[in-house]
């Protein structure tokens, strides 16, 4: 597929990274949900005493304004369940309680979550294993009636959402919470009230707990680990609680000891009452810390993921999941930490390796690439995801020629691609554009509280893979803005395109809610990564497929933050990039097979990612280099991140290739054949140079439209040299 408060600061965390901290409360609702009065700042666990004071405003330019776009709604505004005042939470892991038709089981990892027509369930996914899929379905195995006739996502925030359930009368009878990375399901009745369950709760050994499925699952009752049956029906079934009194559910995991399962029991006791995010990003690595806020300043439960097992603040050893992203960890947490290696943002080749014959082979090649541009054989289409895709191909060109300024003639030819790119720019940039055109302009959709591109692409319109189609168009703007290799920057430029380009930004990755757009939009901290589907009308939860295209959308915010002259933006990008490309390495292209939760799995890559499942697919082929090119493109300077494994990498490439001869040329003419040549050279130069010489008579149907040959040699020959 294809309004929180907040206020960020800046602080030292020892002994690795500067971090920039985000102390959020509840998205978009209650005082200053719309942005307008601070949270509260706090710096993540180890930050320096002596940190800077926060800032007024972080990773959000201070004239963003959607109200200078046209204001239309492209798409028909869905169904929401969703209280007063909050933004519509599009790309989100729990998008479709609030949005949609109907609602879908979401999965705050370990759990799976759905409401049902009285009240709700929830189930420990039991992981399933095939050739191509690894699943773990919403099936129920604890059901709780509380007699609702409706629901609304009432309040969300970093890592938690909750979920109002209604009487007749629309009155709240109680509250759902929901927190991501928690094993426990929490519910806080607003009135009193008997709940009725599914299974036969009973009290033995100092807890109540049933078994489900040969698992046991724990109920928390009001009177906690001293009364473990207080409210408790005779027959287990039904448990009484007054209002503001809370119960709390949460399947035991595996391997785990008694003590072990007590320690849970006094956790699953803490309610959490907020989450918050801290970030930092440092020169070797960048930080993510996400806080479980509870009333009594206890830890509460969590779980840390494959990519956050060299995590800190976190007691662990209190047994395991299996789940579709691998085996997780049951732990004690009040903040859970991690670090990821940081990734340097580029937007240009390094060529200094390149000898006098390889710089002459290339500038011919860039007057080549540069006369179709121009002849219009290599086309600037006019949707937001192929148009944005042109704009950074046309950004590559330029940067290659502007390297390559000892060569004839190629003063002219960037002269050129600079003046033609700058005016494409500019053209897109127009804030009144979609006044005048029907294309290649943007609007505010006021109901959704996003922007879109005329015309939409892959349903972009109902805010899919934004930050897929803006991230190109960062990328570009940031290429351009920042001047040629002189380091000569235009100033003009970008005064001219800010108002627009700034809104992109923030659509996809505001630090803070602005104009109404929500902070983060499709960024998951916890889970690391991106969320593409803006609805996510799906029974899996929500998805990602091209996680290498989320990792060049930071890597452009970045680009046009330095050329912007934001730092606290370009620090929030440098965090989002390495994240996303920690996570992408972790989940798509090199997860670890040998983990049990996955053993059977019969391929190198996952290429969709969900909330529920991971596949070997996609939205659009079958074809083995599919999978991986999808995973891979747009390869862009910063792509050396999903290096480090050469013999990852060429397993991968064996798979996506069919079998078929890595040194046969012939082997390389699949769909994305130019991606996989590209990705093949960051196993090393030996293996650069072998794709290099397929590369220069790879047939041209094989480049893909976001490419040009020049780019395809370019980065080959950086690699190989």
């Amino acid at each position: 597929m294809r309004g929180p408060r907040a206020l960020v600061g800046v602080a030292v965390v020892a002994p690795v990274v500067a971090l920039v901290t985000a102390a959020c409360g509840v998205l978009g609702g209650g005082p200053g949900g719309d942005g307008s009065s601070p949270a509260g700042g706090s710096a993540a666990p180890g930050a320096s005493a002596g940190a800077a004071p926060a800032a007024d405003r972080a990773g959000v330019p201070p004239d963003v304004d959607p109200g200078v776009l046209p204001q239309e709604s492209v798409a028909v505004t869905p169904t929401m369940r969703l209280a007063d005042g909050l933004a519509p939470p599009t790309n989100r892991w729990f998008s479709a309680l609030a949005l949609g038709d109907a609602p879908q089981p979401v999965f705050p990892l370990p759990l799976a979550v759905a409401m049902t027509s009285r009240g709700f369930g929830y189930g420990l996914p039991d992981v399933e294993v095939t050739e191509t899929s690894v699943v773990g379905p919403y099936a129920e195995q604890v059901g709780v009636d509380v007699g609702a006739a409706s629901f609304v996502v009432s309040t969300y925030d970093t890592a938690s959402v909750t979920v109002e359930l209604r009487d007749g009368a629309g009155e709240p009878l109680g509250h759902l919470q929901l927190v991501e990375g928690s094993p426990v399901l929490r519910y806080t009745a607003a009135t009193d009230q008997d709940v009725a369950m599914t299974s036969e709760f009973t009290v033995a050994g100092g807890r109540a707990s049933t078994e489900v499925l040969d698992r046991e699952h724990v109920l928390v009752t009001p009177g906690g680990a001293g009364d473990p049956g207080a409210g408790l029906s005779e027959d287990g079934r039904v448990l009484e609680l007054g209002a503001g009194q809370a119960a709390a559910w949460f399947p035991v995991p595996d391997d785990v000891s008694a003590d072990a399962v007590d320690t849970l029991v006094r956790a699953a006791a803490a309610p959490v009452t907020e989450t918050s995010l801290a970030y930092g990003a440092g020169d070797e690595a960048v930080t993510t810390a996400i806080t479980y806020a509870t009333d009594d300043g206890d830890p509460t439960a969590v779980v840390r993921m494959p990519h956050q097992r060299d995590s800190t603040g976190a007691a662990c050893g209190l047994g395991t999941y299996a789940t579709v992203h691998g085996t997780v960890e049951a732990c004690t947490a009040s903040t859970l930490a991690w670090a990821s290696p940081a990734v340097e943002p580029a937007g240009r080749l390094d060529l200094s390796g390149l000898d006098d014959d390889e710089r002459a082979e290339l500038a011919d090649q860039v007057r080549a690439d540069a006369s179709a541009r121009a002849e219009g054989t290599l086309e600037a289409p006019s949707d937001t995801y192929f148009g944005g895709k042109a704009l950074a191909r046309d950004a590559n060109l330029l940067t290659l020629a502007e390297q390559l300024r000892d060569q004839d003639g190629m003063d002219d030819v960037a002269g050129t691609l600079r003046d033609d790119l700058a005016a494409r720019l500019r053209e897109w940039a127009e804030a009144d554009g979609c006044e005048r055109r029907a294309e290649r302009c943007f609007v505010h959709d006021p109901a959704l509280a996003t922007v879109v591109g005329k015309v939409p692409g892959f349903g972009s319109e109902e805010a899919n893979d934004h930050h897929f189609h803006y991230g190109y168009f960062l990328y570009a703007a940031g290429v351009v803005a920042a001047g040629d290799s002189a380091g000569e920057a235009d100033p003009a430029l970008v005064d001219d395109l800010a108002p627009v380009l700034d809104l992109l930004a923030a659509d996809v990755a505001a630090g803070e809610p602005v104009g109404g757009l929500p902070a983060l939009r499709v960024f998951d901290a916890y889970a690391g990564h991106s969320w593409a589907s803006g609805y996510a009308p799906f029974a899996d939860g929500n998805n990602q497929e091209s996680a290498s295209e989320a990792v060049a959308a930071w890597n452009g915010l970045a680009l046009w933050a330095a050329a912007r002259g934001d730092a606290d933006l370009e620090a929030q990008a440098r965090w989002l990039l390495s994240a996303e490309a920690a996570s992408a390495r972790a989940y798509w292209t090199d997860f670890d097979r040998s983990d049990p939760a996955v053993q059977g799995f019969g391929h190198q890559v996952t290429s969709l990612v969900w909330g529920g499942k991971r596949d070997w697919a996609t939205w659009f082929s079958a074809e083995p280099s599919a999978m991986l090119g999808i995973l891979v493109l747009p390869a862009q300077p910063v792509a050396g991140y999903l290096a480090g494994d050469p013999e990852r990498i060429r397993a991968n490439l064996d798979e996506a290739l069919a079998g078929r001869p890595r040194d046969e040329a012939a082997s390389w003419d699949v769909m994305f054949g130019d991606q996989l040549l590209l990705y093949a050279a960051l196993a090393g130069p030996d293996d650069a140079q072998a794709a290099l010489d397929v590369a220069r008579d790879l047939p041209d149907e094989r480049l893909d439209d976001g490419n040009t040959r020049s780019y395809l040699l370019a980065f080959l020959m950086a690699h190989a040299s």
